[in-house]
């Protein structure tokens, strides 16, 4: 397939291109180039007036809860989702698998209309979670990440006591990464130092919540003198989730592990927890991406969450991001995270990409395209969504 006149967000800095050719061979981007000359039998789409641009990378969901949308909008965030007393766990076992599946496969798609290619998942309920999110998304053209979840959690004094995972749940949490793409750990403040130890010695993808509250800031430091981030490095993570409170120093330590950071500001917001400080964490050198977190409590838009943290972030610091840097988060330091074949539009990466209508009533006249896109396009200003080489959504 070749795409011509296409206007074009480039290479790791999303570098605008303003007229230029793609030819797509395959799940891959093959040549970008204005030389490039049509191939016999080759498919040929005239692409003047929009606008191509990597997939959208949702870096953290929990998309098992859609069934629960807005239930107890007014409780804390320990009663809505704390990972064993939580009621999101009551309704998440109190709901039938057809049900759970239903509303699973309703969010993936409602992610891929929104310009999602792909999505990294933390998958509470064991190998069964695993499974239903596998059933669920199967037929849908989105890349779902699995991050399983070992259903077991320790209370204070065997944190205290420093006491070691049991046989029997090593052994779980070894047949549960055979069937998923790594561990999305609940949180270092329900596991002692030999336990998080425990999960670092894993080989796949290691994801751990950290810093999204003051209070389970002050309960790790209470607990062990530690704060949140030094514990939850314990696990060498690749990448640290929310960070909404932490600190320089924490940040730091961030940087030296080569743990980047996904936030969730919507998310946050949405519990009355605070805003995440990325122009802290930019200034760090950390390499931030973003994400949606709970359906139960945010609709699953990547757009709506980098308009939300570009504007709530310079309301609050006073200080002006750059729009580009917001939407690097959803795409290219997401690819970071994820080996570096998505996320990107270049040679040889492969081809997910959003196609954005520039003379769409949102859009036009489009000035500055990065800042258009963060704060104005929606999955109304979308043409087509391609993955892995084929249009899934829409046309051009």
């Amino acid at each position: 397939m070749l795409i011509k006149n296409i206007s074009l967000l480039y290479g790791v800095e999303l570098t605008y291109i303003q007229n230029t050719n793609v030819r797509i061979s395959g799940k891959n981007i093959e040549q970008i180039g204005v030389k490039i000359t049509p191939k016999k039998n080759e498919i040929v789409l005239d692409c003047e007036g929009i606008l191509m641009m990597p997939g959208l990378i949702n870096s953290h969901t929990h998309i098992g809860d859609s069934i629960a949308k807005d239930i107890g909008i007014d409780s804390d965030v320990e009663e809505k989702i704390h990972p064993v007393s939580g009621f999101k766990q009551k309704v998440l076992k109190n709901s039938t698998k057809s049900h759970l599946t239903s509303f699973i496969k309703n969010s993936c798609i409602s992610m891929m209309k929104k310009g999602i290619t792909s999505f990294i998942d933390f998958r509470e309920g064991g190998l069964d979670g695993v499974s239903l999110l596998k059933n669920s998304s199967t037929d849908i053209p989105i890349r779902s990440i699995i991050l399983g979840r070992a259903e077991y959690y320790q209370d204070v004094q065997s944190i205290k006591k420093n006491t070691p995972i049991p046989p029997y749940h090593i052994q779980h949490i070894q047949n549960l990464l055979m069937n998923c793409d790594g561990l999305g750990i609940s949180g270092p403040n329900e596991f002692s130092n030999s336990a998080l130890t425990s999960f670092a010695k894993t080989t796949k993808i290691r994801a751990i919540h950290s810093a999204e509250t003051e209070e389970s800031n002050q309960i790790s430091k209470k607990i062990t003198g530690k704060t949140e981030t030094q514990r939850a490095l314990l696990v060498k993570p690749n990448f640290l989730v929310h960070m909404t409170y932490a600190s320089k120093k924490d940040l730091a330590m961030a940087v030296r592990n080569k743990a980047s950071i996904v936030v969730c500001p919507r998310a946050n917001g949405s519990l009355a927890e605070g805003i995440p400080d990325v122009d802290l964490m930019l200034e760090a050198g950390c390499n931030v991406a973003i994400g949606t977190d709970n359906v139960m409590i945010n609709s699953p838009d990547v757009f709506r969450e980098m308009d939300y943290l570009w504007k709530v972030s310079m309301g609050m610091k006073k200080k002006r991001l750059e729009a580009k840097d917001i939407l690097k988060m959803a795409t290219t330091n997401a690819s970071n995270i994820l080996g570096k074949k998505i996320g990107v539009v270049q040679n040889n990466k492969i081809a997910d990409c959003i196609f954005i209508e520039k003379h769409s009533i949102d859009l036009e006249p489009m000035h500055n395209p990065h800042a258009s896109i963060v704060q104005r396009a929606s999955e109304n200003t979308i043409r087509a969504v391609m993955y892995e080489g084929e249009i899934v959504y829409g046309k051009i």
